[in-house]
């Protein structure tokens, strides 16, 4: 593995959204829409985008409250993968969680991504269940892994 780039990870704004979307266009083949990104800037989650030379090359998704919160969407440029940018992605919203209070931190992910797995994995996420049929997929549907992460006292 490279060694990291120097990369800059920024609030998210509705001016990213069109760079937003396009990236998961290029990365998925079943994409959040712009609305789902817009609504998540409107209701006020916690949205970030990853710069490269001014280059967005990764975004991500958090909800919170209630003393935990959710990795809805991590997302790197195919190109900029294995290079430790999802690794310090995943981190900043760990970080995130922690100042909010969070005690628990979970998601979904597709148990054939294995890459991402492995990536939850190696952040201390441990599997607590399987949501039947929970990502569209070609040909049918595809179960999600649930894991969760549980978050040390927050500092003071």
């Amino acid at each position: 593995m490279s060694a990291l780039p120097e990369i800059l990870i920024r609030d998210m704004g509705f001016d990213d959204v069109d760079a937003v979307v396009a990236l998961e266009r290029a990365s998925y083949p079943f994409p959040w829409s712009e609305g789902i990104f817009r609504d998540c800037l409107r209701v006020g989650y916690y949205c970030c985008v990853v710069e490269l030379d001014h280059l967005l090359i990764g975004h991500a998704a958090m909800s919170s409250g209630a003393g935990e919160a959710h990795v809805l969407n991590l997302c790197v440029d195919e190109r900029y993968r294995c290079r430790g940018i999802g690794g310090a992605l995943l981190e900043h919203l760990l970080e995130f969680a922690q100042s909010v209070g969070a005690s628990d931190v979970y998601l979904e992910v597709r148990p054939s991504n294995t890459a991402a797995v492995r990536l939850y994995q190696s952040q201390g996420f441990t599997q607590i269940g399987i949501r039947k049929g929970y990502y569209q997929a070609v040909g049918g549907r595809e179960d999600a892994v649930v894991l969760r992460r549980k978050m040390g006292k927050p500092r003071r």
